[in-house]
């Protein structure tokens, strides 16, 4: 009976431990940047609570085949470490955490969210 309550009280800590919402592994806010499509039309893009502590490429500009994105804008509650190359390499740029839109001259194609903790 002993061993019948420890298994449960085990498996009930690991349904626990796997149920923790991911977004204790991420920024709170937006981080947001600029692009021109393939069309000429400039378009923004934010993610949403992103992951931190892992190297990101930003959609529609994380290859080196087309124009990095433009115009950062970190308005999340972690420091962020920007990129001018995709995989997180070339020149880096940090932005605080709720700060103001970057130059349109900053040049973006990865990020790196800095958790706090």
């Amino acid at each position: 009976m002993k061993l019948r309550s420890a298994v449960t009280a085990g498996l009930a800590g690991l349904v626990l431990a796997l149920s923790v919402p991911g977004s204790a592994f991420a920024a709170t806010g937006d981080f947001s940047y600029t692009f021109t499509d393939d069309r000429g039309e400039v378009l923004t893009v934010a993610l949403h609570d992103p992951r931190s502590d892992q190297c990101v490429n930003l959609p529609y500009v994380g290859s080196e085949w087309v124009e990095p994105g433009h115009t950062p804008h970190n308005a999340t509650d972690e420091l962020v470490t920007v990129f001018k190359g995709a995989d997180c390499t070339g020149p880096e740029w940090n932005l605080r955490a709720h700060g103001k839109p970057a130059s349109e001259n900053l040049k973006v194609r990865s990020v790196y969210f800095h958790d706090p903790s």
